[in-house]
């Protein structure tokens, strides 16, 4: 009962917004949930933190698929959709199709209810929300009707696909291979993509304070995604310090969802291997690390705007990783698993009506309650067609559920349960210190039966 005291508390702090709070969802690539704010020491987030010392902190937050798309899917319409990263525009394309089967987006949900909808950088999977060879084109859109604006300042990368995973300068990425895996370059903010993003969105605030209208502004931070390229500051916390060890940094035996790390190993990796060199592992760790806390100079600039444009008591703001990464667990480099390291991802929701400071919530909630959550919390009808619950009432499930092209996983308190399309089952067991090393579901098989009938209801295998 602790958990649902603590939700019906925030339920009770959100009657007394304004009729039409505004509304900042901050989308951030790749981020794992090791930031200051969630204990890790060694991480410099001062602006992450800062938030959330005034938010609620929701410490066993899961995606529903560990890849851009599919995960950004579910947030941004509040359903199970394709696993694929054209999740959004198979979407779009049944909704030029047969535009009643298709029920609105969140965006566009806020929009039907008077506010203005902008998007700035990569909110839904492609950056600026287009496809095309370049990402720009003007007639393959993966939202359709969800903002009124939307905008992807490329600058010197040229197009958004160049941004997506440009380095300093304006560097395009051509072919993995003839592109570093990490740099650090001693250059200012605007010299990688992100900080012409965040300039963007920094304008956009001040347009929509003069707009007097309420907002719902996405911005979406691409670091610390590939490859793992910041400004040379951001690397000095981390220069010098010695790193903890990788835990279970062996590839698991049998048979599991391990893959071979395919993205990160196509990129010049200067002849190493980091699941062999830990010398080198430790510097991709710190890139890494360099490029979380130059996505966090990103989002201290942007509620600095908020707060200098006195719209900060009027805001409510999610911070939101879209899926976690794996740097050397399980002898993967990348995402796309279904293990604690892919799916498991920071979430932060700060609503300005709540005086009394940060609370941890230390129980399991997944992406799909944020669309249910924030039209709780604005004040807007709950569709009904979402499949989440707001984390804002009293019957939260303590479930979360994912998948990952046909295989499918469901995260109970203690167990970890992923079944193949073939019927073959991985059960681990999170009160145990093997935790999701040591496979238990045929030793297991009570265990595995009924969490497999809780899959199956929830998510039906195709056939």
């Amino acid at each position: 009962m602790h958990f649902i005291k603590k939700l019906t508390f925030f339920l009770l702090l959100a009657t007394v917004s304004q009729a039409k709070p505004n509304v900042l969802l901050i989308c951030i690539d790749d981020l794992r949930p090791e930031l200051g704010c969630y204990g890790v020491d060694y991480m410099h987030t001062p602006n992450i933190d800062r938030l959330a010392d005034q938010s609620h902190i929701f410490t066993r937050h899961y995606v529903q698929a560990a890849s851009c798309g599919p995960s950004r899917y579910t947030l941004l319409t509040g359903r199970y959709g394709p696993p694929g990263n054209n999740a959004l525009f198979m979407r779009s394309k049944q909704l030029a199709k047969n535009p009643e089967s298709v029920p609105p987006s969140m965006p566009e949900w806020f929009r039907e209810h008077s506010y203005t909808t902008v998007s700035v950088g990569k909110v839904s999977h492609h950056p600026g929300g287009r496809g095309g060879a370049n990402w720009n084109s003007p007639d393959k859109i993966e939202m359709p009707g969800a903002w009124d604006r939307s905008f992807m300042p490329s600058g010197r990368w040229q197009h958004p696909r160049g941004a997506m995973h440009g380095l300093a300068n304006g560097e395009i990425r051509i072919t993995r291979s003839e592109m570093a895996v990490f740099q650090s370059a001693d250059v200012e903010d605007e010299q990688y993509p992100d900080g012409l993003i965040t300039n963007k969105a920094l304008a956009e605030l001040k347009d929509l304070k003069e707009e007097e209208e309420p907002f719902f502004l996405a911005v979406g931070i691409i670091r610390p995604h590939l490859p793992f390229g910041a400004p040379a500051k951001y690397m000095e916390p981390y220069r010098d310090i010695e790193l903890p060890p990788i835990p279970h940094p062996k590839r698991p035996e049998g048979r599991t969802t391990w893959h071979k790390s395919g993205e990160f190993m196509t990129y010049n990796l200067f002849g190493k291997n980091p699941n062999k060199d830990a010398e080198f592992a430790d510097e991709v760790r710190k890139h890494y690390a360099a490029c979380v806390t130059y996505a966090d100079a990103q989002v201290g600039k942007i509620l600095d705007q908020l707060e200098a444009l006195e719209l900060d008591d009027d805001t409510i703001v999610v911070l939101w990783g879209d899926h976690g990464w794996h740097l050397g667990e399980h002898a993967i480099w990348g995402k796309h698993a279904l293990f604690e390291e892919s799916l498991r991802a920071p979430l932060i929701i700060h609503n300005p009506s709540d005086e009394n400071g940060a609370k941890e919530i230390s129980d399991i909630t997944e992406t799909l309650d944020i669309f249910p959550t924030l039209c709780e919390l604005a004040g807007l009808p709950k569709p009904d067609f979402l499949v989440g619950e707001s984390l804002a009432g009293e019957d939260i499930r303590q479930e979360a559920y994912g998948y990952g092209g046909a295989k499918r996983t469901i995260r109970t308190d203690r167990y970890r349960f992923i079944v193949h399309p073939d019927g073959y089952q991985e059960l681990y067991d999170h009160d145990s210190s093997e935790a999701e090393t040591r496979n238990i579901a045929e030793t297991n098989p009570e265990i595995a039966e009924e969490l497999l009938a809780k899959i199956n209801e929830r998510l039906p295998q195709e056939k």
